[in-house]
């Protein structure tokens, strides 16, 4: 109390900027560090993850995710979660666990690993030039599930970050970016191989596809960072392979480029794998208040038609677009690349594509829900979809032939839609 009489720090101006987006970083790629992807499990309230997300030949979506909650002084919750979606039967399997004795790194291993008496999941350097980075991963689930995969990283893929260094990736909440409030940071591979198989009732499926992994860290209450999440996931093995990622969160009032109630930024980073090469980082904020205008990087997603939703009480979308546009990271491959992606999604009295809506509260362990104050009325929930959709693309002819005239690539397009607040 009495400190706050002689403090010699300078006031600080309530319309000075309390949001340092990433997504205004002079330097787009960053390509991925070993210790980027290292598990931090940071205390105070810091939610980190790890998502693998593939897509399986015949268009099945598989999830895995490990979660590590702290939530100040208690004692991290770490979770185990698994999604199995296959579109042509509409059948999905879920587990969530609360798994027992997490250790990150586990013996001879470094901080890229982890395990649990429920599943591992292990870094390690491949043979093949190809593919010369990977995870394995290994989980028993329940008596009926339980998988076991490969998980590869394209040499001509990089993982990337939005910025150099060893702070790229970061997005900044408070005043001092030195001693922020809170942050967020997100980590790429933007394109990835799978194999192996999934037992479910006894029953082998062969798990043979393409995906993507980011590791991200929420390092502040998660409901005071955002109020909306969108997320775009685009596989297609056409053209020796091609990937559209984009992650998206909105802050609340709380958090912009004048302090409290300048909120409601847009922050938005995304790539594209184009012939199996990573062709193009975007990154992009949108302040509230001004036009977008086409620029020469663009990173964007839209909701289209919103009507309210009486499940959730939330506006949700009736139509999905997503776009990016960037100049060329490839070699002998100069000039600009622009792709964008539209998914129909019907309304919530005759959905379209939509594998559920997911009450966050819910499937969040009892400790978080505790200690996570939600405005009062309001309950997250995430919409996920799903469809088989065409990435409309034009770029130079030197990153695919044709390019140039517009191509139109056939593959999935997997999506999230989260509302917090």
């Amino acid at each position: 109390m009495f400190s706050s009489f002689f403090s010699t720090a300078p006031p600080v101006d309530p319309k000075a900027p309390n949001l340092f987006p990433v997504s205004e970083s002079s330097n787009l790629l960053g390509e991925l560090e070993a210790k980027d992807l290292e598990w931090t499990c940071a205390g105070g309230f810091v939610t980190e993850t790890q998502i693998f997300y593939q897509f399986l030949q015949d268009g099945t979506m598989l999830m895995c995710q490990v979660i590590h909650s702290s939530i100040g002084l208690w004692y991290p919750t770490i979770q185990f979660t698994c999604k199995i979606y296959n579109p042509a039967t509409k059948e999905t399997i879920w587990r969530s666990l609360n798994v027992t004795n997490f250790t990150t790194a586990p013996p001879g291993l470094d901080k890229r690993s982890s395990k649990a008496d429920q599943f591992s999941i292990t870094h390690k350097h491949s043979s093949d030039d190809s593919h010369p980075e990977m995870y394995t991963i290994r989980a028993n689930l329940s008596d009926d599930l339980q998988i076991s995969l490969d998980v590869s990283r394209p040499s001509a893929v990089p993982g990337f970050k939005i910025g150099k260094g060893p702070k790229g990736g970061y997005s900044y909440f408070g005043s001092d970016q030195q001693k922020p409030d809170g942050y967020v940071i997100h980590r790429f591979w933007p394109r990835t191989k799978v194999s192996g198989h999934i037992i479910h009732n006894g029953h082998a499926i062969v798990a043979e596809g393409h995906g993507m992994l980011v590791h991200a860290i929420q390092g502040m209450r998660p409901n005071l960072i955002a109020s909306r999440w969108n997320f775009a996931n685009f596989q297609s093995d056409a053209y020796d392979g091609v990937s559209a990622v984009q992650m998206e969160f909105t802050t609340l009032d709380s958090h912009g480029r004048y302090g409290p109630g300048s909120g409601g930024v847009a922050v938005n980073v995304g790539s594209l794998v184009l012939g199996g090469k990573l062709a193009v980082v975007t990154a992009e904020t949108k302040w509230p208040g001004e036009e977008q205008s086409v620029k020469a990087v663009m990173s964007r997603a839209h909701h289209l038609n919103p009507v309210h939703d009486p499940d959730t009480s939330y506006m949700q979308p009736t139509a999905l677009e997503f776009r990016w546009a960037g100049p060329s990271l490839l070699q002998g491959a100069d000039g600009s690349v622009d792709a964008s992606v539209h998914l129909d999604v019907g309304s919530p009295s005759s959905p379209k594509a939509l594998i559920e809506k997911v009450d966050v509260l819910a499937e969040i362990p009892y400790v978080i829900k505790t200690m996570v104050n939600y405005v009062a009325g309001t309950k997250p929930y995430i919409y996920q979809w799903q469809d088989n959709v065409k990435l409309v693309v034009h770029g130079p002819d030197a990153i695919i032939p044709g390019l140039s005239e517009g191509l139109d690539v056939e593959g999935v397009l997997y999506s999230e839609a989260s509302f917090i607040s």
